[in-house]
């Protein structure tokens, strides 16, 4: 699959670089995915669902902080997807659960890390619309991003039990009505509940599956942030939202139909410019509850403000605005993968980037749900192997970034399917400082607080071709 990512100009990286904190980055890695637009398919071998992976060529294992340490450790867990097999009718993608951008901490007390799931999903290459009593998602997997990582949707397991005023489900407190899966009248928002929990791609593990319940791009991004945990271990998410483009293709849901980004095309024709595609779900106007607690009641710690249940939303079509989304979040659209138009699902965002409920999928399914997990792949299936290009500098646009530089310098290609190196070379040749950006990643950042003002390239090779970049350190 040929990719691309957003190649933002200066100013616009000067903007990220503002929120990253750069100062002290020695032990900072930002990894950003976008993924490629490749026409409609006609058969098995174009469909997205088997070009769109990030299939794992180089080896790179999956990293996670421990609370306290802010240098990665390296796990011996291959990341990303592993095989991308396919028949006439379905895709079998096997992954272990794990990404290639570092995981945790977790620091709201759970004990659990991102740990291998080593599975088989089987996606189906021609998905369909379900035209009887909508599926409603469920906790656990109700979909995979193209990095194999699991999608849950908004709950967390933890709901209001009104014959004992209390919570009920998850830990500290007691079983709920019916067991863990079942429903109750008022059921916890995972997003708002857990956000203390999540690292920095906005993810935690259940039991060692590692899963985003939301938009899958670093806290540390959002135009407005609302936590500090990239502060002190910094890592990112899938991609990064970019306004002026339309987003990438993020993954699948277990109906089959594609997960984007927050932002594509305004009409569903594909015309009308980017827009930024808006949930039609809303806040109710109260301040009871029926079987549950008030809004903003207060039990010990905890306020239970509007926004704390998924029941406190509302849905509210917008028939005349095409950037509003539907009952599922999701629409019919042209997209960059499929051109000919489809039914798609997005990770919706506010204006501040802050997810919004439902965040991606839910709640309920648009199609018929036909993804499952199987231990084996039937006899006769193609493997799908990813073309070994060398990385081409002549067409792929780097981007240096700030020049002159005083703290650090950022370098930004394309997304890579293979790893680049990077040097930092005096005027005497002499090299000072090497780096990498490693597959799947786009970014790359040198420290320059221990090295002397000056005249220095910048050189990017990826073994039989480079490129070099002359920059200016001045501090």
């Amino acid at each position: 699959m040929k990719s691309k990512i957003h190649d933002p100009s200066a100013s616009e990286l000067a903007k990220q670089f503002q929120n990253l904190k750069l100062k002290s980055m020695s032990k900072k890695l930002i990894l950003t995915l976008t993924f490629t637009g490749i026409g409609i398919f006609s058969n098995a071998q174009t469909n997205p669902a088997i070009l769109s992976w990030l299939q794992n060529t180089t080896g790179i294992t999956g990293r996670h902080y421990v609370a306290g340490n802010s240098t990665p450790i390296v796990d011996a867990v291959q990341a990303n997807v592993q095989t991308v097999q396919y028949n006439a009718t379905y895709a079998y993608v096997a992954a272990t659960g794990i990404p290639a951008y570092i995981t945790g901490p977790f620091q709201d007390g759970n004990p659990s890390f991102a740990t291998a799931q080593n599975k088989i999903f089987r996606f189906p290459l021609t998905p369909t619309q379900n035209t009887g009593t909508a599926t409603a998602t469920t906790g656990g997997n109700i979909g995979v991003f193209i990095n194999g990582v699991a999608l849950f949707d908004y709950r967390d397991g933890v709901a209001w039990n009104n014959t004992t005023s209390a919570l009920c489900g998850g830990p500290g407190n007691s079983a709920c009505p019916g067991g863990p899966m079942a429903t109750q009248a008022w059921n916890r928002d995972a997003i708002p509940a857990e956000r203390a929990g999540f690292d920095c791609a906005k993810a935690h593990p259940a039991m060692g599956n590692y899963h985003h319940h939301q938009n899958p791009s670093a806290f540390n991004l959002d135009l407005v942030v609302s936590s500090n945990v990239c502060d002190l271990y910094p890592s990112d998410g899938l991609y990064v939202i970019n306004a002026s483009e339309h987003a990438p293709l993020l993954g699948f849901a277990y109906d089959g139909f594609p997960i984007y980004g927050a932002y594509a095309f305004n009409n569903t024709d594909g015309t009308g410019g980017i827009s930024r595609m808006k949930s039609s779900y809303q806040l109710k106007v109260q301040t009871t509850r029926t079987n549950g607690p008030a809004v903003n009641q207060v039990v010990g710690t905890q306020t239970f403000f509007n926004g704390y249940f998924r029941e406190d939303y509302e849905y509210v079509a917008h028939p005349s605005d095409p950037t509003y989304l539907d009952a599922h979040n999701g629409r019919f659209c042209i997209t960059p993968e499929y051109p000919l138009g489809i039914y798609c699902y997005f990770a919706t965002v506010d204006e501040n980037h802050k997810s919004t409920y439902p965040y991606v999928v839910g709640p309920t399914f648009y199609g018929n749900v036909t993804t499952t997990t199987v231990t084996t792949v039937p006899a006769g299936a193609t493997t799908y192997v990813l073309a070994n290009e060398t990385f081409d500098f002549n067409k792929s646009k780097v981007t240096i970034y700030p020049n002159p530089a005083s703290d650090f310098i950022a370098i930004q290609t394309p997304m890579v399917e293979k790893d680049l190196n990077v040097q930092l070379i005096d005027e005497l040749g002499k090299v000072v400082k090497t780096s990498k950006i490693l597959q799947g990643s786009t970014l790359s950042i040198l420290e320059t607080d221990t090295v002397y003002n000056g005249v220095y390239f910048v050189k990017v090779s990826d073994g039989p071709s480079s490129k070099s970049f002359k920059v200016i350190i001045n501090k």
